[in-house]
């Protein structure tokens, strides 16, 4: 089921770019990371990645991404990323 295609709901690309995510780690996490089941049928993945850069004007080591998606039709569906900074 992780080989499904992904694609990305227009509220996820807003969270992306806000939250400071890319598409390229959302995939590699919903790809690698451990699926854990979410609330209303959704799952969440979580994998950290080496940052080493300022975010918001801080300097952060490591970026956690966390997408939130669903499996709908042979497709998997982001509907939300959020990204956690760590010192």
């Amino acid at each position: 089921m992780k080989n499904l295609p992904i694609e990305f709901s227009p509220r996820a690309q807003d969270s992306m770019r806000k939250r400071g995510a890319n598409e390229n780690e959302v995939v590699e996490t919903i790809r690698l990371a451990e699926w854990r089941e979410a609330r209303s049928g959704r799952f969440e993945a979580k994998q950290d990645f080496q940052y080493n850069a300022e975010w918001n004007k801080k300097f952060y080591k490591i970026k956690q991404v966390n997408p939130v998606f669903v499996v709908e039709r042979d497709t998997i569906v982001v509907i939300t990323v959020y990204a956690l900074y760590i010192a």
